[in-house]
């Protein structure tokens, strides 16, 4: 994990897009982004580990994943453009219940939560922009339990495939199929479909 100099225009057009922040709010809010890379495979989280930081993806992906009598479960992946944290944790200070995982070299911001709160206290619409990336979390959590549901396996790969195409193509079936709910022989023939379309 390296640090290395500020591009901001990406996070700024990501905050911008939930709430426009006045000048001062921005300076306040972009002097506390830590800029991260990691390296594919490198954890931005640990089982175990309280979560302190929100990271906003510049660069590549990450895949959120926990461990239970030797199996991995694939819970989520997220790609440039996307706020990344254990929430969970986050929030209740508790021990985080996953892993999240670089799935290629990838480059982030991370602020941490203390920052967080002081700005939450100084500023009300940092503070609005936290609380409008939770509830996209929720949204997003519900969307996925509703299309688990209602959506074929192929449908539901087919909406992934859409987020990002080449890093999808280049997932493990593993990750994938667990990801999906299914068995890794059938995503398999769902990504043979795929590729004669």
């Amino acid at each position: 994990m390296k640090e290395e100099r500020k591009d901001l225009s990406g996070i700024r057009q990501a905050v911008y897009q939930l709430c426009p922040l006045k000048e001062n709010e921005w300076q306040d809010y972009s002097e506390r982004l830590i800029s991260k890379r990691f390296s594919k495979g490198d954890l931005l989280t640990r089982e175990g580990q309280v979560e302190n930081y929100i990271y906003f993806l510049r660069k590549g992906g990450t895949r959120s994943y926990f461990l239970r009598n030797g199996k991995d479960f694939t819970v989520d992946f997220h790609f440039e453009g996307d706020f990344v944290t254990a929430y969970y944790s986050l929030i209740t200070r508790a021990a985080s219940p996953v892993y999240i995982a670089a799935l290629e070299d990838t480059a982030a911001y991370a602020i941490s939560i203390r920052f967080l709160n002081e700005l939450y206290g100084k500023h009300h619409n940092v503070e609005r922009i936290g609380r409008l990336i939770a509830e996209q979390q929720y949204i997003k959590r519900l969307r996925k339990e509703m299309d688990l549901l209602s959506q074929t396996a192929e449908e539901r790969y087919a909406a992934l495939l859409q987020r990002n195409p080449a890093l999808i193509q280049n997932l493990s079936v593993r990750h994938l199929s667990s990801y999906l709910g299914i068995q890794p022989e059938s995503l398999s023939r769902i990504r043979k479909l795929h590729t004669r379309n």
